[in-house]
């Protein structure tokens, strides 16, 4: 990098130093202490404030992955809740950061478009990963995953989301009132806007939109409506055969079904801008925007992303009409039938951080419950 503008974009978002291993919950005042599939880091720095991350698991195998990473004057943030399998969450947690990072070091700058760019390389990957192991395991053209990504840089929050994941805002208003803010729109069929959106893009398919057990699902097989991966639901080469009913599709593919292109949201961050939720549709299955960021608002930082996954843990138990306790028994898999994986990665905005530049330390966190340990990549 020559210019200026290019040594300070390779500073800011250069390779981490630092892994941190996420932390068994052993919180007593929180009721999870002895949750054997909560794992979390209950706060860390990042280059404008303090962060705190949360997984638990549900799923037989992990199927959320997740990210944080910290640079100088930069930050990263990704929660990716794989379906199918576990294989796109864990290529995007792998490849969707070094991505970006070579095409803002290439530009000398964080956009919308190198957002773009950075997903488009990461589904294209996927999909080459797909057609070399298509022949030897046909059900992995049905392994996706939602992405929701976020950036901040030189006090512009940058958001990409394909998926109904979901960030939400929480900001002071005039009458010193915490709000909820949802910054991102959920690409699921449940949504009135979206069942427009494929309808108007399919007009000639009866069948874009079909009830399946009181749920709108597109083709009658899956409710979101853009994804990385789901090979089988955008490219006719990764059809699936009558010996795969919940994937096969009784006509041919005639062109893709499913989005890859993200919806990118662009922020100036404000004084009154006090942190963002980021998380994977496991948590607002069970709390409201309002619920979440009130509890954050109202609740010490230390421990809160873990907070807010036992108050969803506890929605999910009433609803059931079972206690907590009983949930925190059940095993990986059969625990998959009370609630979903949930990843909970909650960004404080510290408005005196952002204006003295402080440096903050260089640290990479991996939301995996199944997989600890030092990062695969060279970062």
């Amino acid at each position: 990098m020559c210019s200026w503008l290019g040594r300070s974009v390779s500073t800011c978002l250069r390779p981490f130093s630092r892994y941190a291993r996420m932390n068994r919950d052993d919180d007593e005042g929180l009721g999870s202490d002895d949750d054997a599939l909560l794992w979390s880091r209950d706060l860390e720095k990042h280059s404008n404030g303090e962060f705190s991350f949360a997984v638990v698991q549900a799923n037989e195998v992990l199927e959320d992955h997740s990210q944080v990473e910290t640079g100088r004057h930069a930050t990263f943030i990704g929660v990716y809740d794989g379906h199918g399998g576990p294989e796109a969450a864990r290529y995007i947690s792998d490849h969707m950061f070094n991505h970006l990072l070579r095409l803002a070091q290439e530009n000398g700058m964080m956009s919308e478009d190198i957002l773009r760019n950075a997903t488009s390389e990461t589904e294209n990957g996927f999909l080459t990963l797909v057609r070399r192991a298509y022949t030897i395991r046909p059900t992995i053209a049905a392994v996706g995953s939602c992405c929701l990504v976020g950036v901040i840089w030189k006090g512009t929050l940058y958001i990409a989301n394909l998926g109904d994941s979901r960030a939400v805002m929480g900001y002071m208003d005039r009458s010193n009132k915490i709000v909820a803010e949802q910054l991102t729109r959920d690409h699921n069929a449940c949504m009135d806007e979206v069942r427009k959106e494929l309808k108007t893009l399919h007009p000639e398919d009866s069948q874009i939109l079909v009830m399946k057990q009181g749920v709108w699902r597109v083709k009658g097989i899956i409710q979101v409506s853009r994804s990385i991966g789901d090979a089988y639901l955008k490219r006719p080469e990764f059809a699936l055969d009558p010996s795969f009913p919940r994937f096969h599709l009784t006509e041919p593919l005639r062109r893709p079904v499913l989005r890859a292109d993200p919806a990118i949201f662009t922020r100036n961050l404000q004084t009154n801008d006090k942190f963002v939720i980021f998380a994977s549709d496991g948590l607002w299955e069970h709390l409201t925007n309002q619920e979440a960021v009130q509890l954050v608002h109202n609740h010490p930082r230390v421990g809160i992303a873990r907070r807010l996954v036992i108050s969803a843990l506890s929605k999910a138990a009433k609803t059931r009409q079972i206690s907590f306790n009983e949930i925190k028994k059940l095993d990986k898999g059969v625990r998959r039938h009370i609630h979903d994986d949930i990843t909970v990665v909650v960004i404080f905005i510290d408005r005196e951080m952002m204006d003295k530049k402080n440096s903050a330390p260089e640290l990479s966190v991996r939301g995996f419950v199944d997989t600890v340990g030092p990062s695969t990549f060279n970062f």
